[in-house]
């Protein structure tokens, strides 16, 4: 109930101006506080000289960011503008066998970047899955899978194989480990489809060109075999109304969004902020409730970015892959927060929903939920800041729950009934703006430290009650009430979209 309610249109601009303002005036004092620790000390290895002319330093903190757009970028583009030229080549001569080409052009770029010891090693991880495929056993798929991603991820075991890949590069860590965990997941994915087809099994080759299809192999997104095998099979390769004009288009909004960042760095230093905690506890409530959002804003805008770049490629293959992930701003719901929707797509096929079903059933969401985090646990990297992010989400996934079921027994149910849409929208707001922070504080876990999340939470909750509790939970109200109406218009559209069709 209140999905499609309408608030009036006055109050609608009421929320909008109060959170523009309130996002102005945190942002104003995160900028001063940048522009006040520019030159600290303890900020010397976070921030480097960036735009002289404007007086600004560059928070470089995020080192994949640096990377990818310095010494690596000139890689990156050389790969998969190559990729691009040799896809057109092979679809326009031999369609019918260019997911051999792509698989060929694949294994050549990570032999290049690499070395062949490092492509020794996916292969036999592949050739060993494939074997286990074999058997046709789900249970045996998912405990080969698992202990081949442990194999990556718990010492010693990944520092053994990584000490077979000799040299040393930038980006060389996150290009064996990417690689290696991608590598691992697209494997389990195949043995699964493998394991449900009632006639025969995959061939190797299949797996193979899965696997090494560059765009995806070294950071994803993960595209579940079913999928990319009956995309990549199409001879006929036609190409929807206007797609063309839309790759153009999400390809210029990439552009525009990784020049918006390095604009945003050089005069917010929302990430080496953190990292000096008597600072940041010197910042108003205010600021630093803006600067652990800001994290986890720009952690999907690098997500996108990655995700979106890997994306363009693949489409202009003629594939559909895995949408960039939700924007944390339009989030208050727990069941829709990821930051890779490839991985979030594999779990829920493979796992959550496979368990969970439907998603009703307390006892069996509970289990769902276990185990689907205790996957993406082992997918991170098990450490002590993985266990308390991944129990505080998996609560929170499971909380939701819990009050949905509360809420619907007898008493309060018929309360409702009695509600307008409206108010009934209201109060459900009211919950969201609770549910929004807690996705916030329970993400910069991950993102930041501990530490840090534990300031927040103690100036949000204890040190600003009730004056800016209750300021930022109402802001949050705002916030979330401009997502519901979105929300609103979009089911609208989809109805009439459907009466259409």
């Amino acid at each position: 109930m209140g999905v499609k309610a309408m608030l009036p249109s006055y109050e609608l601009g009421f929320y909008a101006l109060v959170v523009t303002c309130a996002v102005l005036y945190s942002g104003s004092g995160i900028f001063e506080a940048s522009r006040d620790s520019m030159n600290r000390k303890a900020f010397r290895d976070g921030i480097k000289p960036g735009w002289h002319y404007f007086g600004r330093k560059m928070d470089v903190a995020d080192f994949e960011w640096v990377m990818w757009f310095t010494s690596f970028r000139n890689i990156i583009i050389f790969a998969l503008s190559g990729h691009v030229l040799f896809a057109k080549i092979c679809s326009m001569t031999v369609p019918q066998h260019r997911a051999v080409m792509y698989m060929i052009y694949g294994a050549l770029a990570v032999l290049g970047s690499m070395g062949l010891v490092y492509l020794m090693i996916i292969l036999s991880h592949c050739l060993l899955l494939y074997s286990v495929a074999l058997a046709k056993q789900k249970w045996l798929c998912y405990v080969a899978g698992l202990c081949c991603l442990a194999s990556f991820k718990v010492e010693p075991f990944g520092s053994w194989q990584s000490g077979f890949v000799t040299g040393a590069f930038d980006l060389q860590d996150v290009l064996f480990y990417g690689g290696c965990t991608f590598t691992i997941m697209r494997c389990m994915s195949f043995a699964l489809e493998s394991s449900q087809r009632e006639e025969g099994i995959y061939s190797i080759f299949d797996l193979l060109k899965y696997n090494f299809y560059l765009p995806f192999f070294f950071f994803g997104p993960v595209m579940t075999f079913d999928q990319f095998h009956a995309q990549v099979s199409t001879r006929e390769l036609r190409r929807k109304d206007d797609e063309m004009k839309s790759i153009r288009v999400n390809a210029l909004l990439h552009v525009g969004a990784i020049v918006a960042v390095d604009v945003f760095f050089h005069f917010f230093y929302i990430l080496t902020l953190p990292s000096d905690l008597k600072f940041v506890n010197r910042l108003s409530d205010w600021s630093l409730a803006g600067l652990a959002y800001s994290n986890l804003v720009y952690d999907w805008v690098k997500a996108a970015v990655m995700f979106g770049v890997t994306n363009t490629i693949a489409r202009l293959d003629h594939l559909d892959p895995p949408q960039p992930p939700k924007c944390i701003t339009m989030l208050y719901i727990f069941a829709e927060t990821h930051f890779d929707r490839g991985i979030n797509d594999w779990l829920c096929k493979y796992v959550y929903d496979h368990i969970g079903e439907n998603h009703d059933n307390i006892l069996r969401e509970l289990v769902a939920s276990t185990a689907t985090f205790a996957i993406t646990t082992l997918w991170l990297g098990p450490c002590e800041v993985v266990y308390i992010w991944s129990l505080f989400n998996c609560f929170g996934l499971n909380f939701e729950l819990w009050v949905q079921k509360f809420f619907q027994l007898g008493p309060f149910a018929k309360l409702e009934a009695k509600l307008s849409g409206a108010m009934s929208r209201r109060i459900r707001a009211a919950f969201g703006a609770v549910n929004f922070w807690a996705i916030v504080l329970y993400n910069i876990l991950a993102l930041n430290s501990l530490e840090f999340a534990l300031l927040v939470t103690k100036r949000l909750l204890v040190v600003g009650f009730p004056v800016s509790t209750l300021s930022i939970w109402f802001i949050t109200y705002c916030g979330v009430q401009l997502i519901k109406e979105r929300e609103r218009i979009l089911a609208i559209r989809e109805e009439d979209k459907a009466k259409v069709e």
